[in-house]
C-alpha cells in the first residue's frame, strides 16, 4: 500500500549520514596524497559515498511504502557503511599525523572486527525482501541463518588478531594504538583456528540465507514472483560485474565495477517495491544473459586466442597487432553469437514465442492427428504452453447443448486474465493465462502470435464441433423420423383404426335393424356419430402435433396471439411483431415451439407481472425474444431440459439461443433463426 507520509526517521537518518560523509571527505583531503601504507591506502569516503547512496535507496522506499522493512534494512546497512568509511578515513589521518587520535583504539576495532557484520546485514536484507520474513519453516532456517552468522561474528571480535603485518606496521607508525581491545588473550594458541570456524559459521549462515531467498522464491505467485525476479536479475548483474573486474586489471575500474556489484542489488530491490513495472524485466533479463554470455565467451576466445599466439610466436606479436586481434575476433564472433546466444536465452526464459511459424506448425500437425475435441482442446493447451512458456493455461469451450469442454495445464495463479475464443464473431470460448510474471509479459508481436494460435484453434475445434453436430443432426433427423413414423402408425394403428372398424360395425348393425326395429337403429346411429367426432378429435391431434394449425390459419405472430390469450390471467403477455412477408415452415414451427416453451417458463417458474415476446426479421434471420419481469435465473444454475431443447431447436437449423439476465431483473430469451433469403413475398 502507497504511502502519503513524510519518512522523518529515514529523512534524520540519510542526514546524518550526509554530514558523516562530509567528514570523511573532509578527512581524506587533508590527507591528500600522503605515502601511508597499503592496507590503508583507500579513501574511506568512497565506502561512505557507496553507504550514502543505500540509505537513500531506502529513503525512497519509505517514501512510497511506510514502515517497510526493506527501507529500514537498507538506511540501516547504509548508515553502517558510512560508518565504515568515516572510520577508515579517520584511521589514515591518524596514519598519516602518526599519532595516536582521540579513540583511535575503538575506531580501529570498528573498522577490522565490526564491520565483519556487513555480511550479515546483507543476509538480512535478503531474508526480508520483498515484504518481510519468510514465511512457514523457511522462517526458521532464516531466523537459523542469522544465528550462525551472528555465533561467527562473536568469535571474531573476541579471537587476538591474526593479521601480524598489518599490526606491527601500525604500532610501527601509531605507537600506542590497539586492534583488540574485546578480544580474549586465552584463545591466542587457536586463534587461526578460531578465526577459521568463525569463517565457517558466516558462510554457512549466508549459504542458508541464500537457500532460503531460492526457495521463496520458487514457492512465490504472481506480484511476488514479478518482484522477486528483479532480485534475481541484480544477482546475474553482480556475478557478471565481479568476473568483469577479476579480468580487468585496472585499479580504478575494479573498484567502479565493485561499488556497481555491491550496489545494484539495492537499486534492484528499490524498483521492484516501488515501481517493478517500470520497465520490462523480462528484457533485463534476457539483455542481461545475451551480452553478459557474448562477453563472457568472446573474452575466453581472445584469451585462448592470445596463449597460442604466445607460444608460438613469442614476442614477435607486437602490442598493436595483439589490439587488432581482439577487435577482429569480436567483430567477427559478435553477430553470429548475439544471435544464437539471444535465440537459446529467449527460448528458455520466454519459451518458442520468437519463432511463431514452428509454433503454429506444430499446432497445425498436433490438430490434424486429433479428431476428439478433448485432445484438440489438450493440442491448444499444449502449444500455448510452450510457446509462451506459462505455468498455466487454461481453455473453455462452449458447445450447443449449453455443455462446456475445459482443458488446463499447472496450477491456476491467484491472478489470471482470460481472452476470448472466437468463431465469425462469435464467441465459442475462453482461454485464461496468468497475468503476472516475465513469462505473462506479452508484448504486441506475442499478441498476435497467441491471436494465430488461438484463431487456428478456434477453427480447428468450431470443425470438429460442426462435424460431430452434423452427424447428430443426421442421427437425430433418422431417429426422429422413425420415432414420429412409428408414433403415426401406433396412432392409426391402435387408435383410428379400431375406431373405423367400430363405425363400419356400427352402421352395419344399424342397416340389419333398421327395418324391424328402427329406435335400435336409431340408437346405434347416435352412439357411430360420437365415435365419429371422437375420431374428428384423433385426427386433428394428430395434425396438431404435426405442425400447429394456427400457424396455417393465423400466421406466427396470430399463433402466439392466439397463445398470449389463453395464458395465465396473472401475467399480462404481450406479442409484438415486425415481420414482412410470410417464413419457411420449419422456421416457423422452431420459433412457434421456442417462444411457446420460454412463455411457459415464464408462467411457471419466473414469477413475473408482465411478458413480451417480440418478432423481427429481415432477410438472413428471424429473432424472437422473450422478456420478463421475473427473478430471474441464478449465474451458477446447471442449465434444464428446456433451455437445452430450445437450444437444440434453434442449432437444427443453425441458429442460437441465448439467456442473459440483466442487472434490473427478469430474464430474456433471444433465439436467432437463419433465413438465408427465404422470406416468402
Amino acid at each position: 500500500m502507497r504511502s502519503t507520509q513524510v519518512p522523518v526517521g529515514g529523512l534524520a537518518a540519510l542526514g546524518v549520514g550526509t554530514a558523516l560523509f562530509a567528514v570523511a571527505v573532509a578527512l581524506d583531503l587533508r590527507v591528500g596524497d600522503a605515502p601511508i601504507p597499503e592496507w590503508t591506502e583507500e579513501p574511506g569516503w568512497t565506502f561512505a559515498a557507496m553507504g550514502l547512496i543505500q540509505a537513500g535507496l531506502g529513503v525512497v522506499v519509505l517514501w512510497h511504502r511506510h514502515r517497510h522493512p526493506i527501507g529500514w534494512a537498507l538506511v540501516g546497512l547504509g548508515f553502517l557503511w558510512i560508518l565504515d568509511g568515516l572510520a577508515q578515513s579517520y584511521v589514515r589521518l591518524a596514519v598519516f599525523e602518526q599519532e595516536a587520535l582521540p579513540g583511535l583504539t575503538w575506531v580501529l576495532w570498528f573498522l577490522f572486527r565490526f564491520t565483519a557484520v556487513l555480511p550479515m546485514n546483507a543476509a538480512a536484507v535478503l531474508l526480508l525482501f520483498p515484504d518481510g520474513l519468510p514465511r512457514g519453516r523457511w522462517r526458521a532456517a532464516g531466523w537459523a541463518s542469522l544465528a550462525l552468522m551472528g555465533a561467527g561474528l562473536v568469535l571474531f571480535l573476541v579471537v587476538p588478531s591474526t593479521q601480524r603485518e598489518i599490526d606491527a606496521s601500525l604500532a610501527a607508525l601509531v605507537p600506542g594504538a590497539d586492534t583488540d581491545p574485546t578480544s580474549i588473550e586465552a584463545l591466542r594458541p587457536v586463534a587461526e583456528q578460531v578465526v577459521t570456524l568463525s569463517w565457517v559459521l558466516g558462510s554457512v549462515g549466508f549459504a542458508l540465507a541464500l537457500v532460503t531467498v531460492i526457495a521463496r522464491y520458487r514457492a512465490s505467485r504472481d506480484g511476488e514472483r514479478e518482484r522477486m525476479r528483479w532480485l534475481a536479475w541484480a544477482v546475474l548483474v553482480m556475478v557478471l560485474l565481479i568476473a568483469t573486474s577479476l579480468l580487468v586489471d585496472v585499479t580504478v575500474l575494479n573498484s567502479f565495477f565493485l561499488g556497481a556489484a555491491l550496489l545494484v542489488g539495492p537499486v534492484a530491490m528499490v524498483i521492484a517495491i516501488v515501481r517493478p513495472d517500470i520497465v520490462s524485466v523480462e528484457n533485463l533479463l534476457v539483455r542481461t544473459l545475451v551480452y553478459g554470455g557474448i562477453s563472457v565467451v568472446i573474452v575466453l576466445v581472445d584469451l585462448l586466442a592470445l596463449a597460442i599466439i604466445s607460444a608460438t610466436l613469442g614476442d614477435a606479436f607486437g602490442e598493436r597487432q595483439v589490439v587488432l586481434l581482439v577487435l577482429l575476433l569480436a567483430a567477427i564472433l559478435y553477430g553470429p553469437m548475439r544471435l544464437r546466444i539471444e535465440g537459446w536465452v529467449r527460448r528458455a526464459v520466454l519459451g518458442d514465442r520468437r519463432d511463431p511459424y514452428a509454433v503454429v506448425a506444430s499446432l497445425a500437425s498436433t490438430l490434424e492427428r486429433s479428431d476428439d475435441d478433448g485432445a484438440q482442446l489438450g493440442a491448444v493447451v499444449e502449444a500455448v504452453s510452450t510457446a509462451f512458456g506459462l505455468s498455466f493455461v487454461q481453455v473453455e469451450v462452449d458447445r450447443s447443448a449449453g455443455e462446456r469442454l475445459v482443458a488446463s495445464r499447472g496450477e491456476r495463479p491467484e491472478h489470471v486474465r482470460s481472452f476470448p475464443i472466437a468463431y465469425r464473431s462469435r464467441t465459442i470460448g475462453r482461454l485464461t493465462l496468468p497475468s503476472h510474471g516475465v513469462r505473462n509479459h506479452l508484448t504486441a508481436r506475442d499478441e498476435v502470435l497467441l491471436a494465430d494460435v488461438v484463431r487456428q484453434a478456434a477453427a480447428a475445434i468450431r470443425s470438429s464441433q460442426l462435424s460431430d453436430e452434423l452427424q447428430r443432426s443426421r442421427e437425430g433427423l433418422v431417429l426422429a423420423r422413425e420415432e414420429e413414423r412409428r408414433r403415426i402408425r401406433r396412432d392409426l394403428h391402435d387408435g383410428l383404426g379400431p375406431s373405423l372398424s367400430a363405425v363400419v360395425f356400427r352402421l352395419e348393425s344399424a342397416r340389419l335393424t333398421v327395418a324391424s326395429d328402427p329406435d335400435s337403429a336409431d340408437e346405434q346411429l347416435a352412439e357411430t356419430r360420437d365415435v365419429v367426432q371422437e375420431i374428428i378429435k384423433d385426427v386433428r391431434r394428430l395434425v396438431h402435433d404435426l405442425r400447429p394449425p394456427a400457424l396455417d390459419d393465423r400466421g406466427l405472430a396470430g399463433a402466439l396471439t392466439q397463445l398470449a390469450e389463453h395464458a395465465d390471467a396473472a401475467v399480462d403477455v404481450r406479442v409484438r411483431a415486425a415481420i414482412d412477408g410470410g417464413l419457411p415452415a420449419a422456421v416457423e414451427v422452431a420459433a412457434f415451439r421456442i417462444a411457446s416453451e420460454a412463455m411457459n417458463n415464464t408462467l411457471r417458474h419466473a414469477h413475473a407481472r408482465t411478458c413480451s415476446v417480440t418478432l423481427s426479421a429481415d432477410l438472413d434471420e428471424l429473432v424472437v425474444e422473450v422478456a420478463d419481469d421475473g427473478v430471474g435465473i441464478a449465474a451458477d444454475a446447471r442449465p434444464g431440459i428446456g433451455l437445452v431443447s430450445l437450444r437444440e431447436r434453434a442449432a437444427e437449423l443453425g441458429g442460437t439461443v441465448e439467456l442473459r439476465c440483466p442487472e434490473t431483473g427478469g430474464t430474456i430469451v433471444t433465439a436467432r433463426l437463419p433465413l438465408h433469403g427465404r422470406m416468402e413475398p
